[in-house]
C-alpha cells in the first residue's frame, strides 16, 4: 500500500535531523560539522632550580599549565631542574617524546634552550625572560621569548616604600637579589627609582645572595640590610626570598613580595611585585593550539596590558594605595617611560 505524500515527507524530514545528529556527534568539539574541533596539543614545562614550592615563579608557571589543561584539555608535564645542567637533558626529553610545546622557565636557561630549540626545529619552544632574537645566539627561529617589564612592577612597590619611609622618619629601602641577572635587576633598578620618585632623601641599599632555592643566605642578608636602617625588604631572589620576608617579620620591618601575590606571607608583606608568568604560559600554550604561536620573535608583558602590576596591601600599604594606582595609571598610559631597567 502506497503511503501518503506527506507521511513520506515528513519521514524524511526526520532521517535528514537523524543524519545531521550523527554528524555533530562526530565531531569531538561538540560543535556543527563546520567548527573544527580545538587541536589537541601536549605541553611540556621545564623549571628553574627554585623548585615548584617556590611560592612565587616556578610555582606560577606551573599554574599556568594547569589552568591550559583544564580550560584548553591539553596533555602537560612538568620536568623540575635540581641544578643548571638538568636543563639540557630535561628539554631535550620533552622534545624527544614529541611534545607540540616545551616551555623553559627563566633566564638562566637561555643557553640550554638555544642548544636544544636548534637540535628540533619542529618543536615549538617558548623561554620567559629570555629575549628570542638576542639572547638565543643561534635566534631559532621555533623558539619564543616571552619577556615582562619587570622594572614597571618594582617602580610601583618602591613608589609606595618610599612613601612608607617618607611618613616614617626615613631610613633604607632594601632589596635582596638572587643572582645578577637581567629579570631580577629589572625589579631592582625599577624599585630603586620608585623609591627616590615618592621620597629623594631616601637611600637604597641593595645585595645578592647568588641563590634562588635555599632562604638562609637570603635571610641572612636582609638580617644585616635592616641592622643597618633598613625598614623595607623586597626579595627578588624566589625561594630563597623568602628568608628575607621572614627577617622582616621577624624585625618587624616591612616586606615585599615578588611575582607573586605573597601576602598570605604574613602582615609584614606590605605588597608584592607581581608577575604574572602564569598568564604567559597560558596564553603561548593558547596560541599553539589555535595556530597563531609565532617563534622567532617576542611576546612583552607589562603594566597596560595588566600582566605586571601590584599585589594585594597589608594596613601599612593601603594608606599609600591611592597614590600608586596614580603613578600605576601614568605608566599604563605612557606618560611615565623613562623607569630605568639596569641597576647602577
Amino acid at each position: 500500500m502506497r503511503r501518503p505524500l506527506h507521511l513520506i515527507a515528513l519521514t524524511l524530514v526526520a532521517a535528514a535531523m537523524a543524519v545531521a545528529g550523527c554528524g555533530s556527534d562526530d565531531n569531538s568539539g561538540g560543535g556543527s560539522a563546520s567548527t573544527p574541533a580545538a587541536k589537541k596539543v601536549r605541553v611540556g614545562l621545564v623549571t628553574d632550580i627554585g623548585g615548584l614550592n617556590d611560592r612565587g615563579f616556578n610555582q606560577l608557571a606551573n599554574q599556568g599549565l594547569e589552568r591550559a589543561e583544564k580550560d584548553l584539555g591539553v596533555d602537560g608535564r612538568v620536568l623540575v631542574s635540581k641544578q643548571n645542567s638538568d636543563y639540557i637533558p630535561n628539554l631535550s626529553t620533552l622534545a624527544q617524546q614529541g611534545y607540540d610545546l616545551v616551555v623553559g622557565n627563566g633566564y638562566l636557561m637561555a643557553s640550554a634552550m638555544n642548544t636544544v630549540a636548534s637540535k628540533f626545529p619542529n618543536t615549538k619552544f617558548a623561554i620567559i625572560d629570555v629575549d628570542a632574537t638576542s639572547d638565543l645566539k643561534s635566534k631559532p627561529k621555533n623558539a619564543q621569548g616571552l619577556k615582562f617589564k619587570e622594572q614597571e612592577a618594582g617602580y610601583l612597590v618602591g613608589y609606595m616604600a618610599g612613601l612608607y619611609l617618607k611618613d616614617n622618619g626615613g631610613g633604607n629601602a632594601a632589596s635582596v637579589g638572587g643572582q645578577k641577572i637581567p629579570p631580577v635587576d629589572h625589579y631592582i633598578a625599577g624599585y630603586q627609582a620608585g623609591v627616590k620618585a615618592a621620597d629623594p632623601k631616601a637611600k637604597t641599599v641593595n645585595g645578592y645572595s647568588q641563590k634562588f632555592d635555599d632562604p638562609a643566605p637570603c635571610k641572612e642578608l636582609a638580617l644585616n640590610q635592616i641592622a643597618q636602617g633598613a625598614k623595607v625588604v623586597f626579595q627578588v631572589a624566589g625561594g630563597c626570598g623568602l628568608g628575607a620576608l621572614d627577617a622582616a617579620k621577624e624585625k618587624k620591618v616591612q616586606g615585599i613580595g615578588v611575582d607573586a601575590d605573597q601576602g598570605y606571607l604574613g602582615a609584614q608583606i606590605m605588597t608584592s611585585a607581581l608577575k604574572k608568568v602564569d598568564v604567559a604560559v597560558f596564553d603561548t600554550i593558547k596560541a599553539v593550539q589555535d595556530g597563531t604561536f609565532k617563534g622567532g620573535t617576542n611576546s612583552v608583558f607589562d603594566v597596560k596590558s595588566g600582566a605586571v602590576g601590584l599585589g594585594k596591601t597589608n594596613d601599612v600599604g593601603s594608606k599609600y594605595l591611592k597614590q600608586v594606582k596614580e603613578v600605576q595609571s601614568k605608566i599604563a598610559s605612557g606618560e611615565l617611560s623613562d623607569i630605568p631597567d639596569t641597576v647602577k
